[in-house]
C-alpha cells in the first residue's frame, strides 16, 4: 500500500484487526482512525479546522460496496488519478495498477470491498468537508485503506 501513497494527497493504511470476527463496524474504526490522521496532517489541518471524523456508525452508512473484480481498477484510480483534475497523475498509472492488483490479490477474492462512492449514480458520500474518495478492503482478518483528498 505505501506504493500508492502520495504525500499530501494519498494517504493509505494497513493492517491487521485485532477483534475477534471483525466486520464493517471495525473497518469503519480504522477508517476514522484514517481521517483522523489527516485532519491533523500539516497541509491539511488548515483546511479542516474544527473538522471531527464521521462516527464509525456514520461512515458505516457512507460506504456501498465494491465488486472483487473492480477493486484493483478503482484502487489504481483513487491513488493516480487527481479528483478535481483528473487529467493530473499522483502516480504513473502503470505503477498504481501494478500495485492495486497485488493488494487485492494479497487480500484474495473473498475479501470485501467499500468505497464512499455510489457507483449508480456516481454521488460521493464525503466524508470530510473537502472532496474526497475512499476504497476500503478487508479480507477478515487484514485491511488495507486508501484515502485521497484534494481541495477545490
Amino acid at each position: 500500500m505505501a506504493e500508492l501513497s502520495t504525500p499530501m494527497r494519498v494517504f493509505v493504511a494497513t493492517g491487521r484487526f485485532t477483534e475477534p470476527a471483525p466486520d464493517l463496524p471495525e473497518l469503519a474504526g480504522r477508517i476514522r482512525t484514517l481521517l483522523a490522521e489527516v485532519a491533523v496532517d500539516e497541509a491539511w489541518r488548515r483546511f479542516l479546522l474544527g473538522y471531527a471524523p464521521p462516527s464509525a456508525f456514520e461512515i458505516c452508512a457512507a460506504l456501498e460496496p465494491v465488486e472483487t473484480h473492480g477493486a484493483a481498477a478503482f484502487l489504481a484510480r483513487v491513488a493516480a488519478v487527481d479528483l478535481v483534475w483528473p487529467s493530473h497523475r499522483h502516480l504513473p498509472i502503470e505503477a498504481a495498477e501494478r500495485a492495486a492488483d497485488r493488494v487485492v490479490s494479497l487480500l484474495g477474492p473473498e475479501a470485501s470491498w467499500w468505497t464512499n462512492h455510489d457507483p449508480g449514480c456516481g454521488a460521493v458520500n464525503g466524508l470530510t468537508p473537502l472532496f474526497d474518495s475512499l476504497l476500503a478492503g478487508t479480507d477478515g482478518e487484514h485491511f488495507a485503506l486508501a484515502l485521497q483528498i484534494a481541495d477545490d
